[in-house]
């Protein structure tokens, strides 16, 4: 559907989150331009599916011991549960044998990052970012909110997202490491709060650009 609508979006006026933009999202993709960018990310190799891939994977370069490894489908944004899963390297084959069962041809092989998960989402213009931690518990956990405000923008700009959300591993308060990026997402605890930003950015937006949405 993106393929199609970036072919005529041209024609649309104003478009949020253009279509090459939620492509961006797709994981290939993803992995190149947020590295291109230099942003802090997971070291994450690109690997086919198949039992000759598998054999080519450079493991050594993911884990010197039995650390765990994120398997992610490599082509599109996870859709199902099972489109992310953690194993380790004597797991690794199998992990892979299974998205190559369900027809996946390409997974992205991550390296773990320690440290709490947050989620954050965000509107371009900065008028909207909140994070919250993934996991519930009492544990209380420090954040740089500057570094991470920084971080979640700028792999946002590389991606050309205007509306967006993702998740970071935080091994320090001061280094948020991202993870995944969407295009939409929930807004999960946030969403009247988002829905009011948006609606502003988008209205603001639509002015500035002489009512041609």
């Amino acid at each position: 559907a993106s393929e199609g609508l970036a072919t005529i979006h041209r024609l649309a006026g104003r478009v949020v989150n253009r279509p090459a933009s939620v492509l961006n999202c797709h994981r290939r993709s993803l992995v190149e331009k947020l590295v291109a960018a230099g942003l802090p990310f997971p070291r994450t190799l690109l690997a086919r599916t198949t039992a000759e891939g598998t054999a080519a994977v450079p493991v050594d370069l993911l884990t010197t011991d039995h650390d765990p490894i994120w398997v992610k489908r490599g082509d599109v944004h996870a859709e199902r549960p099972e489109d992310v899963v953690v194993t380790d390297r004597d797991g690794l084959r199998q992990a892979l044998a299974e998205f190559e069962g369900r027809g996946i041809g390409w997974a992205a092989l991550q390296v773990h990052v320690p440290g709490p998960i947050l989620k954050f989402y965000g509107v371009a213009d900065g008028r909207f970012f909140r994070w919250y931690p993934a996991t519930d518990g009492d544990a209380v956990i420090r954040v740089d909110q500057v570094r991470l405000r920084e971080v979640a923008f700028a792999a946002a700009s590389a991606l050309g997202l205007e509306i967006f959300g993702g998740d970071v591993a935080l091994p320090s308060p001061e280094q948020p490491v991202i993870i995944d990026v969407n295009d939409w997402p929930s807004f999960a605890r946030f969403r009247s709060d988002a829905a009011r930003a948006i609606a502003g950015y988008i209205h603001d937006s639509f002015h500035h650009h002489g009512g041609n949405a």
